[in-house]
């Protein structure tokens, strides 16, 4: 089971973002407790980053080196975010974690039209200093909840994108998988050093997120997005009402 929601976790962070909505809720059903869960699935998807970023490579040669300046606060926020779980009691996160799967998952189902209504805008008054200072600090707030939680963090990196003027969606993907990695590299390095991790799990789900990433970046050239997102949108919404009715 471990496996296999890596796999798909890292598959999806390719192609969609929101993998975390089927590796956390994974950890939660083999019986880990939902802080160390979050904490064992941030280490243990984040290699699925490096599959994803070797499979679009390409991509990721063609973008503006202006963008990497939001690498900064991606790793900052996702510090930030991992201090406040680390200091979250594992009571008090049990609580909110329904509400932000719930959250998480209408985020991820509003990506497609905020993405149309995002390209209306004027792309070029988004190419100045001041829209990229303000893509950063948003970057920022970004990285926190992405530290803290993760789930849902792609939509919003990829709103940030459009609204610098971006419009190719599969260089806008490879700079997600850059910044998404950042966030949560910097937050599993402090979940590791925090002691926060159930480690009979991350080696195992660490190769199948590399190669469920690698799979996702190739494939997504091919595969339909739609199918993808949509089951996602099911696992999220299944694993709240799951939540909910627990509770």
């Amino acid at each position: 089971m471990a496996f296999g929601a890596a796999f798909l976790a890292g598959a999806i962070n390719s192609v969609a973002g929101g993998g975390t909505l089927v590796s956390f809720p994974a950890l939660i059903w083999l019986g880990l407790d939902s802080v160390t869960a979050n904490a064992t699935s941030t280490v243990a998807i984040w290699p699925g980053t490096v599959g994803s970023m070797w499979g679009l490579r390409q991509e990721l040669r063609g973008a503006e080196p202006r963008f990497l300046a939001l690498i900064v606060p991606s790793l900052v926020g996702g510090l930030a975010g991992a201090l406040l779980l680390h200091r979250t009691p594992t009571a008090t996160f049990d609580r909110l974690v329904p509400f932000l799967i719930l959250f998480a998952t209408l985020l991820f189902m509003a990506q497609e039209p905020a993405q149309r209504k995002l390209k209306t805008a004027d792309a070029g008054a988004r190419h100045t200093t001041g829209w990229l200072v303000g893509g950063m600090l948003f970057q920022l707030g970004v990285g926190l909840y992405g530290g803290y939680f993760g789930a849902g963090i792609g939509i919003l990196m990829l709103a940030a994108l459009s609204i610098l003027g971006l419009s190719d969606i599969l260089e806008m993907n490879a700079l997600k998988v850059v910044f998404g990695g950042s966030v949560n590299g910097i937050a599993a390095a402090y979940f590791i050093y925090a002691g926060m991790v159930d480690w009979q799990y991350v080696a195992l789900m660490a190769v199948a997120a590399i190669l469920g990433g690698y799979a996702g970046a190739r494939g997504q050239r091919r595969v339909g997005r739609t199918a993808v997102r949509r089951i996602v949108i099911a696992i999220g919404f299944g694993m709240a009402l799951s939540l909910f009715i627990k509770k």
